[in-house]
Order: C-alpha cells, then structure tokens, then sequence
C-alpha cells in the first residue's frame, strides 16, 4: 500500500484570484512506514508575493525568481505521486490549487477520492480540540522544534508522523516481512504478532550490595511475604 503525505505553500488562498503554488513537498510511505523517498520542488509564480504570504512561509521575489515554473516540474511531480491515496492535512486547499495548476498546463484534475484529510480525521477523533499540525504534533509527541515558519517539504514530514499516530500506531506492521503483508491484513498480521525472547538476557542492574540490602529485608518481612511464596 503506497500513500504520499503531501503539502504546498501558495501566494494566498484563492487561485481564482490568481494564487500560485510555489513549494510542493511530499513524503512517501509504503505499508505505513516511511521509505525515505521524497519530492520537494519550489515553483517560480510567475507573480509577487504579497506580505501575508511571505510572513507565513518565507518565500520571497528574489529567492523564487529563478525557479522553475509549475509546467516544466508538473510531469515530475505527477510521475511521483503516481497513482496513490495522497495525505493531505485540509485536503480540500491543497486539492484545489494544485488542480488549478494542472489545469493551467492542460493536465487532467486530480479526483478528491485520492484525498484522505487528516484534518477532517483529527475533527472526528478529537471533536472540540484544535486540529492544526502544530496542535496535533503536541498531541502526539512530535518533535516541531524546527518549524519556524511553513515549509512544504517539513510539514509533510511532521504529517506523515501525525497521520501514522492518527490511523493508530507508527508501526502496525512492525517485525513482519514483505512477503506476509501481502497475505495478510495489517490487523491480522498485528494480532498475530507476538515480541520473541532476548536471545541474551540482559545483565542485572542491582550491585551485589543492593542485592543483598533487598534479600535481608524480605527476611525481615518474615514467611508471608509476597515474595516468598509462590503462584
């Protein structure tokens, strides 16, 4: 099961009012598990970028001018996400400028059913709570130290975490090989699982006057100590 864990960063809202996209970062996991594989592309917009745009991500004039534009990295940034689900924190935003520019370059729309949004998972599973990525990063113990202002190549990498902890576990494959995945259900196969003994047993951590102090205070416990009987 392929799943590409994507964002972007735009001029502004709306690209009917002529907002572009001009970073475009995506995370691939396969099985639920990140490969290491990734896409990050910045795009020239062909436009300026307004204030409220820049103090949210960083991505001024002089730094994008010499940047692709979006028609010369479309076919790359198509023939990465193939054909697979995508992840999409606020899915419906990202969705529609990035099919805003497809359709600027003749290219076919991407369907909303490739969209699984992580916003609208973390509404129903936490009703009430706040759902931004910084907000669920907390949740779950991701590390956001380094996210200073927006960027799409790092949310994506702090969504996949989140998304992983959303759908229920980092790992749910966990010990397994490729060729049982293919045969089984990742519930199935995590029920199956069951952690093998240390092949070593680990060394004791208690000295041999802690052992002592701890044995000649169970003594002083007398024989109805837990310790000393058996189950």
């Amino acid at each position: 099961m392929r799943e590409i864990v994507l964002d972007t960063e735009t001029t502004g809202f709306e690209p009917s009012e002529g907002d572009r996209i001009v970073e475009i970062g995506a995370v691939e996991l396969l099985n639920h598990l990140p490969t290491g594989n990734t896409y990050h592309q910045y795009i020239n917009p062909e436009r300026t970028m307004p204030k409220e745009a820049f103090d949210v991500h960083g991505l001024g004039d002089d730094f994008l001018r010499d940047k692709p534009v979006f028609k010369a990295i479309a076919q790359d940034f198509l023939n990465f996400i193939g054909d697979s689900q995508l992840i999409i924190h606020n899915a419906s935003f990202d969705m529609k400028f990035l099919n805003a520019e497809l359709s600027w370059v003749n290219r076919p729309a991407l369907p909303m059913t490739r969209a699984t949004d992580t916003l609208m998972i973390a509404r129903r599973k936490f009703p009430g709570s706040p759902a931004t990525l910084d907000a669920l990063c907390r949740r779950f113990g991701v590390d956001n130290s380094g996210r200073e202002k927006h960027g799409a190549l790092l949310d994506s990498e702090l969504l996949a975490e989140v998304y992983l902890e959303l759908v229920g576990g980092r790992q749910p494959d966990f010990g397994l090989s490729a060729e049982q995945q293919t045969t089984a259900s990742v519930t199935q196969i995590a029920s199956d699982w069951r952690p093998r003994p240390r092949p070593t047993p680990l060394p004791p951590r208690l000295t041999e006057t802690e052992s002592a102090a701890h044995a000649a205070f169970i003594d002083k416990l007398g024989e109805g100590a837990i310790w000393k009987k058996r189950l």
